[in-house]
């Protein structure tokens, strides 16, 4: 009975090592400076606790838009704040990184201009959404410490593929 329960625990680590690098678990993390370009977002305000209902629920209609196709474009979030330093309290707008201007907003949405020309870290890494922030923030202030850096509070995440995530963060001069 032993023999047969640790072979099944192996055969269960093994495929759930397997399932979390497909998912990207084991990508490396890439960090970069950059000059930001314009970032188009529409979508949904939130300010709250990061365990409030809203923030799923502000999370699950951005979602719906993408999936009924209301809006062209890939899930992209502003945060204003890094909810770490703020006692669990994020200021964040959850929406859709749109190509232009000219499409039409769904009820309750707004389009926000992320500007241009500003010197970022931009941080980017081949893994599913789920796993890519953790990976992707844990990097840039790894990097922003290790180079002595200050970094805004303003983080602009988007994830251009299923398994491909960015964030970029200005750096403070």
């Amino acid at each position: 009975m032993n023999k047969r329960f640790l072979a099944i625990m192996l055969l269960l680590i093994a495929l759930g090592a397997i399932f979390y690098g497909w998912l990207g678990g084991f990508s490396g993390t890439t960090v970069t400076s950059a000059s930001s370009e314009q970032l188009l977002v529409a979508g949904k305000p939130f300010r709250g606790h990061t365990k409030d209902e809203a923030l799923g629920n502000t999370f699950r209609q951005v979602a719906q838009v993408l999936d009924q196709k209301e809006l062209a474009g890939v899930p992209a979030n502003i945060y204003y704040n890094n909810p770490d330093e703020a006692n669990d309290t994020i200021s964040a707008f959850i929406g859709v990184l749109v190509p232009d201007t000219t499409q039409q907003l769904p009820a309750g949405f707004e389009l926000r201009t992320v500007p241009a020309d500003r010197k970022v870290l931009r941080a980017e890494v081949n893994a599913h959404y789920m796993l890519a922030p953790n990976k992707l923030y844990q990097a840039l202030f790894d990097h922003a410490e290790k180079h002595n850096l200050k970094l805004e509070p303003f983080y602009v995440e988007w994830f251009p593929e299923d398994k491909k995530g960015v964030v970029e963060v200005p750096v403070r001069e």
